[in-house]
């Protein structure tokens, strides 16, 4: 075990694994970077995030680059991930939707700061894996679903919180219409090799929005995202 500036119990995997990789990654790509919501920063020091990549790049996993995590998709740079999370502002009462499970990372931040993570995955191998990951790491507070994620949760219900892992070309509209109202999305913007992480908020039935900072992730394909081809 090992303590960060700031109070945060870093805890290791039994054989202390990576647990020196893991501080650092905390100390100088979040805190030093303006990452200052507590929670966020001990999710991030708790969760292994070398269980969610292929065992040959362990030793890279706490870097401050994405990673290929198969089927041409990547796992975010440890930055993005808590960025992301920290726009959300979660807290134990809330739930929220996560559109592309991927590896099962940011699924597992969101779990440790949330009542329950509904996540969606459109690639069948990605899914699976990504359930492994989880259920290795005992986390039980999220619920799958394989399908279309750019057309929303199947189920016809709202969410306090949203956050899409894959660059859209616009906010898609289910999920907007799956946005509560006072709720927040998260998601990349744009139509090129770069975009624009943003943050909306529904306010009288209209979104205002909000641009962070330039990004760049994969695609979201799907009826409300990119198509396939």
């Amino acid at each position: 075990m090992g303590f960060l500036g700031g109070g945060i119990l870093i805890t290791g995997e039994r054989n202390g694994a990576f647990l020196s990789s893991r501080q650092e990654m905390v100390k100088f790509q979040l805190v030093d970077r303006g990452i200052r919501d507590p929670h966020v920063l001990e999710a991030m020091a708790k969760v292994p995030r070398h269980r969610s990549v292929d065992a040959a790049l362990w030793t890279r996993a706490y870097a401050d680059r994405p990673l290929p995590i198969g089927a041409g998709q990547t796992i975010s740079q440890p930055y993005i991930v808590a960025l992301m999370t920290q726009l959300l502002r979660l807290d134990a009462g809330r739930d929220v939707l996560e559109i592309g499970t991927g590896s099962g990372y940011q699924t597992a931040i969101l779990a440790r700061l949330a009542r329950m993570v509904y996540t969606m995955e459109a690639l069948q191998d990605l899914a699976d894996r990504a359930q492994e990951v989880l259920q290795n790491l005992e986390i039980g507070n999220v619920e799958f679903r394989l399908g279309d994620g750019s057309c929303g949760w199947p189920e016809r219900r709202t969410f306090e919180r949203i956050v899409v892992t894959a660059a859209a070309p616009d906010w898609p509209g289910p999920l907007l219409d799956q946005l509560d109202e006072g709720g927040r999305i998260v998601a990349p913007l744009g139509r090129g090799p770069m975009q624009s992480l943003m943050v909306g908020e529904k306010r009288r039935g209209k979104l205002i929005e909000s641009h962070i900072c330039a990004c760049r992730f994969v695609k979201l394909v799907g009826q409300y995202g990119f198509p396939e081809h």
